[in-house]
């Protein structure tokens, strides 16, 4: 199931896998093929990822699967079953016709996940390990700057919508937005390509889905935001692309933490200043405030 040692290399390079982890999975290679219940478990984990329907909203959730990895491996072994799982999601993508650049920037997640893991805990490992499902599973596609997940309407977000007077109802084909991080400034200009990228793409490549709207769970909307960032910068642009969905009463300050400082559990009063955004985060939960994952929506015309 995992390529042979001396193509693994190449591979993890075509998954933007950072250099200094490369060697450590190519070695790891052989403890994982040559142990018959790590390859067992490996299969098993493979089968499980693509077990359940595509798109729904609800992929499988290999946290608790993973957490039962072989000894000695625990750190790597998700990075092993996302290895093992790429001949089936590139099968995927050729079965819908999806070009090759496109497979290729989507999977590169998962490097990007491994550079996350590196800066946070300086060891090499995935981060969001089940994050990355969606992405092998053949739901979730990087186009320019946005990341667009195939997803169904849930109750909530459908009577919004059809409040609005679109067709809409729980179950609806929707995407889910995602903005990744290490992939340069939100600007409008690459939010606009990569929105008229997605609806090309997903006319072209699912056109029986026709979602009917495009969905935004993250910090980046919370509207309190606007009390900090002029209204032309990046973020408070892209805020204004979106009606709002629902409004959360439950704080999230860790999210804004993780992403702009890259570690949740800095200490608030050692949190860096050295931009708008830094101080518009810090300053604010300094402050006493808190910060609330916004949920934001916006019609998508599939052409």
């Amino acid at each position: 199931m995992l390529p042979d040692a001396d193509d693994l290399p190449e591979l993890l390079l075509d998954l933007a896998v950072p250099h200094e982890d490369v060697n450590e999975l190519v070695a790891g290679r052989s403890r994982v093929t040559a142990d018959p219940g790590a390859l067992v478990f490996l299969e098993e984990c493979v089968e499980e990822l693509f077990r359940h329907p595509e798109a729904t909203g609800h992929p499988p959730d290999l946290a608790d699967l993973l957490a039962a990895a072989p000894a000695g491996l625990s750190g790597t072994f998700a990075a092993y079953v996302f290895i093992a799982a790429l001949p089936h999601t590139l099968a995927r993508h050729r079965e819908r016709g999806i070009p090759p650049e496109v497979s290729r920037r989507t999977l590169a997640d998962l490097g990007r996940h491994m550079a996350v893991h590196r800066r946070r805990h300086g060891t090499t490992g995935v981060h969001a390990q089940s994050w990355l499902v969606r992405h092998f599973r053949g739901e979730l596609y990087q186009l320019g700057r946005l990341q667009f997940e195939r997803a169904r309407l849930g109750r909530r977000s459908a009577a919004v919508i059809a409040a609005a007077g679109l067709d809409a109802a729980p179950g609806t084909p929707c995407l889910n937005l995602h903005i990744p991080d290490f992939h340069g400034p939100l600007t409008p200009s690459a939010c606009d390509r990569s929105l008229a990228r997605a609806r090309a793409f997903f006319a072209v490549h699912f056109p029986e889905e026709r979602p009917v709207a495009a969905l935004c769970h993250s910090w980046l909307l919370d509207p309190q935001l606007k009390r900090y960032l002029p209204a032309d910068s990046h973020i408070v642009r892209f805020q204004d692309r979106f009606r709002t969905a629902r409004e959360d009463t439950e704080p999230s300050d860790t999210q804004p933490v993780l992403f702009v400082f890259g570690d949740p559990d800095l200490p608030v009063a050692e949190l860096p200043r050295r931009t708008s955004v830094e101080r518009a985060v810090g300053d604010h939960l300094r402050a006493g405030g808190h910060w609330y994952v916004g949920h934001g929506w916006f019609p998508f015309p599939a052409g």
